[in-house]
């Protein structure tokens, strides 16, 4: 038993080194070469202890909802790096519903799967991943994207319990690097930016969820920071477009972050705000490449943005680098964005999930996502929290 157990472990730590798209890279054929390479000896001197390998191990990944333009893309890179790994999988659509994404987790654990990948369908909330932490009991948890605590809960689940592990961001990186980007062009820019010379620029801010922290600090931030580098370079602050609103953003009423919220809300907005009457929207910054699409949509319905370098452009920033949002900003439609590594996600669990598999702990299997790119860094404090880097993205 103990000789079958070291070649097992010896098996996926092989294949988690050569099968997981390292450094943000999702790329399959070499992975599939590099393992079969790698495990020919293996073959050689105990080829059953390989075949168990695989059908041991079975993953079921749980998503918030399969709509989601940004983890679409993870899902794609996730499935191809577990196929590449010879990882048995399965993935759940929970459709932007906690207690369906529960049974979902119950219903996996009835059928044998041993390592579970949750996308936390209510982020931030410790309540929703202790319920599944419970339901789990000793099989590995690896929470990813969506962050399982609040502001303020560092470390109450993750720091409580030994089989559990988050791969994700650092949340208020993106509001912080969206700002100061969007400081930096408006500073370089600012005359142009100015449709009806008041001196001030006038903005919409398009939020995803309220209830997300990652939506939360990009809202924050985004605006914060932009102010600091305009008032840093002796220019006035934004102003919010709409002075009754004193929330100073619109928000998606079904927390899915969509195009057509952000498409409603521009259509809504230029009905009253456009340059004939002196108010127009001068810059649209959102949580997300999907709602700053959605609101681009609607800009050029009104002949703004359409790319001819004729029609006046109305800068839109959003988040997470989507190929249709760099599309986008090569065609010039759009502004900016930032990078959130869809690739690098995925190969960050598919390691984390093959260390796991091959008998590593959780703490252990984080450890080896840090060590395998520099593109990873551990939270501050913590030993099983893996953060994926963000990086800034424009023309």
């Amino acid at each position: 038993m103990k000789k079958w157990l070291a070649i097992l472990m010896t098996a996926l730590m092989v294949l988690s080194l050569t099968a997981c798209g390292g450094s943000g890279s999702s790329s399959s054929a070499p992975a599939e070469e590099k393992t079969e390479e790698a495990a020919e000896p293996a073959a050689e001197t105990e080829p059953a202890a390989e075949e168990t390998a695989a059908g041991d191990v079975k993953v079921a990944v749980f998503w918030y909802a399969f709509s989601d333009a940004y983890l679409s893309t993870v899902r794609s890179a996730l499935n191809a790096d577990l196929e590449a790994a010879g990882i048995a999988y399965q993935d759940y659509d929970a459709e932007n519903n906690q207690g369906k994404q529960l049974e979902q987790i119950q219903t996996a654990l009835t059928d044998g799967y041993n390592v579970l990948v949750v996308n936390l369908v209510t982020s931030g909330s410790a309540d929703a991943a202790e319920q599944i932490l419970g339901v789990a009991g000793d099989v590995p948890v690896i929470f990813f994207n969506r962050a399982v605590e609040g502001d303020g809960e560092e470390g109450a689940v993750l720091g409580a319990h030994d089989n559990v592990a988050f791969i994700g961001t650092d949340a208020p990186e993106a509001g912080h690097m969206q700002g100061k980007m969007i400081g930096d062009f408006l500073v370089a820019n600012y005359d142009a930016v100015d449709l009806n010379k008041d001196g001030q620029i006038s903005y919409a801010m398009f939020m995803g969820d309220a209830a997300n922290v990652e939506a939360i600090y990009r809202t924050q931030y985004g605006v914060e920071d932009a102010n600091a580098v305009l008032t840093a370079a002796g220019k006035p602050e934004l102003v919010y477009f709409n002075p009754n609103n004193t929330d100073k953003y619109q928000l998606d009423p079904n927390g899915a972050w969509s195009s057509a919220a952000g498409n409603d809300f521009m259509m809504t907005n230029l009905a009253e705000y456009s340059e004939d009457n002196g108010n127009m929207i001068e810059l649209v910054i959102a949580n997300n490449d999907d709602m700053a699409m959605g609101a681009i949509a609607a800009l050029q319905s009104a002949g703004y943005n359409l790319g001819d370098g004729k029609s006046t452009k109305i800068p839109v920033f959003g988040v997470d680098a989507t190929q249709v949002a760099q599309d986008a900003i090569a065609a010039d439609t759009m502004t900016g964005t930032v990078k959130q590594d869809a690739d690098g996600m995925a190969a960050a669990i598919c390691t984390g999930v093959t260390e796991v598999a091959g008998g590593a702990s959780v703490a252990d299997a984080a450890a080896a996502v840090v060590a395998s790119s520099d593109i990873y860094t551990m939270a501050e404090g913590f030993t099983n929290k893996v953060f994926v880097s963000y990086a800034p993205f424009m023309q």
